[in-house]
């Protein structure tokens, strides 16, 4: 299945929206994904839930002085504000700042617009100026710090959703984007129920596994699960909760 043809289901939405990022890496990493993490990103307010939606990109690169005055922002045409304006609702809003934070890629005006919107949620690897304003939107957002300078400063915004890199990760128009508490990751859209399938199914273990340690086991062949005996009361276990 091509980027182009996916539309992610609603249950693979919600099924993403209940495991880590860390367990979707492992699962990632199984068939050789090693580098889909969102390196140096973190969450401005955490607002409590997984982030989840179908990458829409936007490309920065280097700023030249004779083309990127304050006088640009009066262009309609200008690609930072037509990439607010036509993100599609549902999408995650994803930046390619050059892993730059010496300027702002964006600000609690134009988020809060892209929130208003329908967004799913918004990333860069570099900064945005207003964070303490972004916290409190109720649109999950990450960066790699705040930053004040306007964009224009340092970048151009130059290509809206082709392929970029956003700390270190590839990402394509489409990909699906998840960030939790701790960070953002992509997964290629042609393998993105698949991966929300294998996830559950690991939470679920992790979740036993957990229950085991609290409640004084020991790790080797429980966590992975190598011992018979703990796969059988794992077994167990899941039909008494009901999961």
């Amino acid at each position: 299945m091509s980027k182009e043809t996916y539309e992610m289901k609603e249950e693979t939405r919600e099924k993403l929206m209940g495991v880590s990022v860390a367990t979707l890496a492992t699962a990632l990493y199984k068939r050789g994904l090693r580098h889909q993490v969102i390196q140096g990103v973190h969450p401005i307010g955490f607002k409590g839930a997984n982030m989840v939606g179908p990458a829409f990109t936007l490309r920065y690169m280097p700023a030249r002085e004779d083309r990127n005055q304050l006088s640009e922002f009066r262009n309609p045409e200008h690609p930072q504000r037509v990439a607010i304006e036509t993100c599609p609702p549902g999408h995650v809003m994803v930046m390619d700042s050059r892993k730059s934070a010496e300027a702002a890629s964006a600000g609690d005006i134009l988020i809060t617009r892209l929130m208003m919107r329908g967004g799913a949620g918004v990333v860069t690897d570099g900064g945005f100026r207003d964070a303490a304003v972004i916290a409190d939107l109720q649109i999950p957002a990450y960066h790699q710090r705040p930053s004040s300078p306007t964009n224009l400063t340092c970048n151009e915004a130059i290509e809206i959703n082709g392929p970029i890199g956003c700390g270190d990760a590839p990402v394509f128009p489409g990909d699906i984007i998840v960030g939790d508490a701790d960070c953002v990751i992509v997964i290629p859209a042609g393998i993105a129920d698949e991966i929300a399938d294998e996830a559950v199914e690991m939470t679920v273990y992790e979740d036993f596994v957990v229950e085991e340690v609290k409640n004084g086991a020991g790790i080797i062949g429980l966590y992975p699960g190598t011992k018979d005996e703990n796969l059988e009361k794992f077994a167990r276990w899941r039909k008494e909760q009901g999961r």
